[in-house]
């Protein structure tokens, strides 16, 4: 894989890595195939969200909502349209914006509400101190959904580190889930105790100079995906997804890593997450690094339009 082009695109690589989806030592540098995002969505006023009741003109752009949880505000980005409501949640050190290939398409052809947010730290919402906890990210999403009027029949569209979100989201809010689709997603059963440590011990050096570099919001959020990392994802290979909520799981055909073994292990994975229920697809992102949205959004956009076929 091509070395990161830009200092944006290493501490982005650098994110993907404490989001388990680098891998051995010295990947941090020769993996980095993350796109740099830019342009975040149209904005327009801020307000309500309109639920999901009328259908979605060709040309509706996204409106900006702002809504405040636990003290600090988040930016969601809504299209309005009908149910069921695609939300998207990009991965590890990427805002809202990562989406902007997929979300016109889906509003489109789907006529459904499509929501895209920046997580804490990233966009235009705010940064909040201490470790980042999956909860606690799975917690702003269900308040801003909640606060935009959307409580049932959600689509979840998940890529990288979100499908940490994902798991947690759907073991708290079961009922708003019709279906998701996880886009090369951080699933369970890749973190295995002998993984885990794998990854620990290979980003160790990487974020011990990111604590004795200079201090900016992106080694900051870095830094607080990395807090308690082991643990963390010991517990989380103990997690299960509902068997009755209906999932596609899209690998890229690069996967995450530059190694055969830890490639094999993340296909696997994705595979044994398939295999877990009769409602679960495999679908195979063919040339296309870990960035999917953006190598292959058409892949993601025809399996939303397959999940919300399915479920609406």
């Amino acid at each position: 894989m091509a070395a990161p082009s830009s200092p944006r695109r290493r501490l982005r690589h650098a994110a993907l890595a404490l989001a388990a989806v680098a891998a051995t030592a010295g990947s941090l540098s020769a993996c980095g195939t993350a796109k740099t995002q830019s342009a975040r969505p149209a904005a327009g006023a801020t307000g309500s969200s309109a639920g999901a009741a009328s259908s979605t003109p060709s040309d509706a752009e996204p409106s900006l909502h702002v809504i405040t949880n636990e003290g600090h505000k988040l930016a969601f980005y809504v299209t309005p349209g009908r149910l069921p409501a695609i939300v998207l949640d990009a991965g590890g050190g990427l805002d809202a914006s990562y989406w902007n290939k997929v979300a016109p398409a889906l509003a489109k052809d789907t006529g459904s509400e499509v929501i895209a947010y920046d997580r804490t730290g990233e966009g235009r919402s705010d940064d909040v101190p201490g470790p980042w906890k999956v909860r606690n990210a799975a917690d702003d999403l269900a308040a801003g959904l909640t606060q935009l009027g959307v409580t049932k029949n959600v689509v979840l569209v998940s890529h990288s580190l979100a499908g940490e979100i994902a798991t947690a989201f759907v073991q708290q809010h079961p009922d708003r889930i019709a279906g998701a689709v996880l886009v090369d997603a951080n699933l369970p059963q890749f973190f295995t105790d002998a993984e885990t440590a794998k990854l620990v011990a290979a980003n160790a050096p990487q974020i011990d100079a990111l604590k004795q570099a200079p201090q900016t919001r992106r080694t900051r959020q870095i830094l607080a995906e990395a807090t308690d990392y082991g643990p963390v994802h010991n517990a989380y290979h103990q997690l299960t997804w509902p068997r009755s909520i209906p999932a596609t799981a899209i690998v890229s055909s690069q996967t995450p890593f530059p190694t055969p073994d830890d490639a094999q292990l993340w296909r696997q994975a994705q595979q044994d997450f398939v295999n877990a229920a009769p409602n679960r697809h495999l679908v195979t992102a063919e040339n296309s690094s870990h960035d999917i949205p953006d190598d292959r959004p058409d892949v993601v956009i025809n399996a939303v339009q397959d999940m919300v076929d399915q479920v609406r």
